[in-house]
């Protein structure tokens, strides 16, 4: 069977930035480290004013056809997966399409194009898509664009204000990939919630303490489920472990429940056995209260082993990095932590084919999903190609003042009276003009 995945990755941030601990905690009369060790933020990304998700998606799908050689005839599919939508009717991909082809000689006229939601799992289901796509033999020997882009913006005041975030990711899947294979076992937790959402609305209403539970037990679900249809899984199968990343600190909490989990019942539970003791077991317990606060208990001495920190800061902590410099981009977040891991195994020089991640995504309302991927032989010369530290350090720095005019000017139902100019200069990029006569967002490509 041939191997369908992750054939090439480009990645478009936000071209603002906000710095948490320098700008945002004196502002709210916060310790900095509530944001940089609680949180586990440095920076959050925020696009111009003549940015936005469609410009976002457009410019990384532009450098990802770019550096692949390929034309709008190559694609056969265009997913868009986002949960910053601004029409309820036509998908976000007609959008980025429309801008491509302000730059490519041909047009996307024969490929099919669609809009995924599902808050931040959206884009991993959109790749599911492709995927199966391609499988079915549907593809005519096409491959597919999967675009995650969202700017998660909050409510002014709103707890969620500091993991703000903006950016977009640009992802070809094809048959034998350079990057990573695809696993076809996936595993999935999933249930009617109400922690997170947006009911026609922009801002997301959200229980932050109900949030966390719901992302946690949905991911042990998964968990379960994956393990129902592979091998027991076991700690030296996978040598990166990328989370959905709302905020680095929710993926200490969600590596600790899985690390737990997959040792049970192995040698790395009984090597532990002389310091922390066994894990509980419900059975030993008269009710489930007293079984929950003596796993509590467990899980609070397990972190402070040597043996848990070594794997979480090998396996765990990596894929953190670009998270911690540009904060919360819903669709695109699992995303970015898969490239964070593979640009640590480029720093290190690690011989990498053919070794495997355990991808976990996330989305409110809710479900996770677990699926592997396994490393391909081209995926070092891939990353390499990536541009994105430079992007970062090209970002304007906010001032609180001028943080406050780029939120009134990408809140929807803001009417903003005075003229916000452009902190950056656009260069070789789409970039977001006006309205057309159908209240329609217009786009011209800047070179």
């Amino acid at each position: 069977m041939t191997a369908v995945g992750i054939d090439g990755i480009e990645i478009w941030t936000g071209k603002l930035k906000l710095d948490l601990p320098g700008t945002f905690a004196p502002e709210k009369g916060d310790d900095p480290e509530k944001y940089t060790k609680g949180l586990g933020l440095t920076n959050s990304s925020f696009p111009d004013v003549y940015e936005d998700i469609v410009t976002m998606g457009a410019n990384a799908a532009k450098r990802l056809m770019d550096r692949k050689g390929l034309v709008p005839e190559d694609i056969g599919r265009i997913d868009v997966a986002t949960e910053s939508a601004f029409d309820h009717s036509k998908p976000v991909s007609t959008y980025i399409a429309g801008c491509l082809e302000q730059v490519y000689d041909g047009d996307f006229t024969h490929a099919n194009k669609g809009e995924r939601k599902f808050a931040c799992l959206a884009g991993t289901q959109a790749i599911d898509d492709a995927y199966n796509w391609i499988r079915a033999g549907r593809n005519r020997d096409r491959p597919a664009i999967v675009i995650t882009t969202d700017t998660a913006l909050y409510a002014r005041g709103d707890p969620g204000e500091a993991t703000q975030g903006a950016g977009a990711v640009a992802m070809l899947i094809d048959e034998d990939p350079s990057i990573v294979e695809l696993s076809t076992d996936q595993g999935y937790g999933s249930k009617d919630e109400t922690d997170f959402l947006k009911p026609n609305q922009q801002f997301p209403s959200v229980d932050g303490k109900r949030s966390v539970q719901v992302y946690l037990s949905r991911m042990r679900e998964a968990l379960e489920d994956y393990e129902s249809v592979t091998d027991a899984i076991e700690l030296e199968d996978f040598v990166y472990a990328p989370f959905h990343t709302p905020f680095p600190g929710m993926v200490r909490k969600a590596a600790l429940l899985a690390y737990r989990h997959v040792i049970r019942d192995t040698a790395h539970e009984d090597a532990l056995a002389d310091e922390i003791g066994r894990q509980p077991r419900e059975e030993e317990f008269d009710d489930r209260e007293a079984y929950e606060d003596a796993i509590r208990g467990y899980m609070d001495d397990l972190k402070t082993t040597e043996q848990y920190q070594t794997w979480y800061d090998t396996a765990v902590e990596p894929t953190l990095e670009l998270s911690r410099e540009v904060g919360n981009w819903y669709t695109s977040s699992v995303h970015i932590a898969r490239v964070s891991a593979l640009r640590d195994a480029l720093t290190r020089d690690r011989e990498f084919v053919g070794n495997t991640l355990l991808v976990a995504s996330y989305g409110s309302g809710a479900q996770a999903e677990i699926h592997a991927e396994t490393i391909r032989e081209g995926w070092r010369e891939e990353i390499e190609g990536l541009d994105i530290d430079d992007q970062l350090d090209d970002r304007y720095d906010l001032s609180w003042d001028e943080y406050e005019d780029v939120h009134d000017v990408h809140e929807y139902d803001m009417d903003v009276e005075r003229e916000i100019e452009e902190f950056t200069q656009p260069d070789g990029e789409f970039v977001f003009t006006g309205w057309g006569r159908m209240n329609e967002r217009m786009y011209d490509y800047v070179e």
